[in-house]
């Protein structure tokens, strides 16, 4: 059944923002779809729907999406990126009442679209500012044999971090500095959690990421690959800005909490501090990342 007054709401945001003038190929193809659409299937409006309840179990819980091989992504930006990097999209799940075009993050739907109310819809979202798009849709294979390399990668690898908040904010410095790969290893997050997906803005669909369960599978796949590895670690000796990172280069991050594990300091290459001045020993370790990550850059740019 369609709601009529809902596609009327729809068609009276569109008249306000664009006119009743222009022709319907000057207007945004998006908003013509989502009408199209919204004529064509039924608004879901009970926060009972099994479908609506799927949704939210997948955002909820870990063991639900590993179950159903699913993931949820929420906001624009984020659905676009999602888009953008050859995802398997399922479902768009839509609220007509929130949605707004943005161009330089744009999304194509199809017929797998699914149109909600906006109390459906907000039942199901996690942020706090919501833009009325959410996304269900299919991990990729993180295999360390799935990487592609350059000849000379600057990899950035993740040791049982287990906040999202961290691991999200080292995937936004990875994507800005066009960092090759970021490898997890001993994953204590799901970086499929909705809490990751949001603090990295949605770029952890734009990052290469693989998963390594053991760190010496981790550790092979770099000597087969001839990657130099970093530990960064409160115990070297040597400040980062004395390591060469102009070669194939792998950066180790630990917990801030406990480290780098003393057999993985081992096995490395070689071990670098960040210079504390002040009180305190040591400094965030996204920060810490992201000093790290930028020095290898200014030495390649050198």
């Amino acid at each position: 059944m369609v709601y009529a007054s809902t596609l009327q709401r729809a068609i009276d945001k569109l008249q306000m923002r664009w006119g009743t003038g222009h022709e319907e190929r000057n207007l945004p193809c998006l908003n013509f779809h989502i009408l199209a659409a919204i004529t064509m299937q039924e608004i879901i409006l009970s926060l009972q729907n099994t479908f609506v309840k799927k949704v939210r179990r997948l955002i909820e819980k870990s063991a639900a999406r590993k179950e159903e091989n699913l993931f949820v992504a929420e906001g624009v930006r984020e659905c676009s990126l999602l888009q953008q990097n050859n995802f398997t999209i399922q479902h768009f799940i839509v609220c007509s009442e929130l949605f707004e075009v943005q161009k330089e993050y744009p999304i194509e739907f199809d017929e797998n679209t699914r149109y909600v109310s906006a109390e459906v819809y907000d039942s199901m979202a996690y942020r706090g500012s919501t833009e009325g798009i959410i996304a269900v849709a299919t991990p990729k294979n993180h295999s360390l044999s799935l990487l592609e390399l350059p000849a000379k990668p600057l990899i950035l690898v993740l040791v049982g971090i287990e906040k999202p908040g961290n691991i999200g904010g080292m995937l936004r410095t990875c994507d800005a500095a066009a960092v090759d790969a970021v490898i997890i290893c001993n994953a204590k997050a799901d970086i499929y959690n909705s809490n990751v997906i949001r603090s990295s803005l949605g770029t952890v669909f734009t990052n290469q990421i693989a998963i390594g369960e053991e760190w010496l599978e981790v550790l092979q796949f770099f000597k087969q690959n001839g990657i130099a590895t970093f530990a960064a670690h409160l115990g070297a000796t040597k400040k980062h800005f004395e390591c060469n990172f102009n070669q194939p280069t792998a950066i180790l991050m630990g917990t801030e909490s406990t480290g780098l594990p003393i057999e993985i300091i081992a096995e490395c290459t070689d071990g670098l501090v960040i210079p504390m001045n002040g009180k305190i020993d040591s400094l965030n370790v996204s920060v810490s990342a992201g000093i790290l990550i930028y020095e290898a850059i200014r030495q390649r740019l050198a």
